[in-house]
């Protein structure tokens, strides 16, 4: 039986340097503790990118991180990410060409994507990013960690 495991993504940019932070957290156990969860946490800085991009480009480094056959819940606040899977027949009808006949932005970190996620089972998840601390259950609170990280880095690492 794949193992299963859980993957809590965020990203936080500077549309002004277009350099950004991205975070994840990959955990075998929901019922570790958020102090304990802490020690899990990656953090990646990207050059030349956006919103949406940077959220796609940290799924995908933490995805590649993930070996073959298993079984990933991802849990993001990306609506663009969330939509991927059902986006992907039509991108690849229409061989990443947008209604106006250009490549589609982000085109190969889009097909990238595909290629991860035909390798692990993944199940997509979306947040509601920045809750109060009364509305949050268990699954809110780890994502605040790469929320927080994410953004932290940011202020920390870039003059704004």
């Amino acid at each position: 039986m794949p193992a299963n495991y859980f993957l809590f993504t965020d990203a936080s940019v500077n549309p002004q340097s277009k350099t950004g932070y991205g975070a994840c957290l990959l955990l075998s156990d929901l019922d570790i503790p958020v102090d304990e969860a802490k020690k899990w946490l990656e953090l990646k800085s990207f050059e030349n990118t956006s919103s949406s991009k940077l959220e796609l480009q940290t799924l995908l480094w933490a995805l590649a991180k993930i070996k073959r056959g298993v079984s990933v819940t991802i849990y993001t606040d990306s609506q663009n990410i969330i939509g991927l899977p059902g986006r992907r027949s039509r991108f690849e009808k229409n061989n990443y060409i947008s209604k106006n006949g250009k490549k589609i932005r982000n085109d190969l970190l889009y097909q990238e994507f595909y290629k991860l996620t035909d390798k692990i089972s993944c199940t997509f998840v979306k947040l509601k990013g920045h809750k109060t601390s009364s509305e949050k259950d268990k699954v809110d609170s780890l994502f605040t960690i790469v929320d927080r990280a994410s953004r932290n880095a940011l202020r920390t690492n870039i003059a704004l």
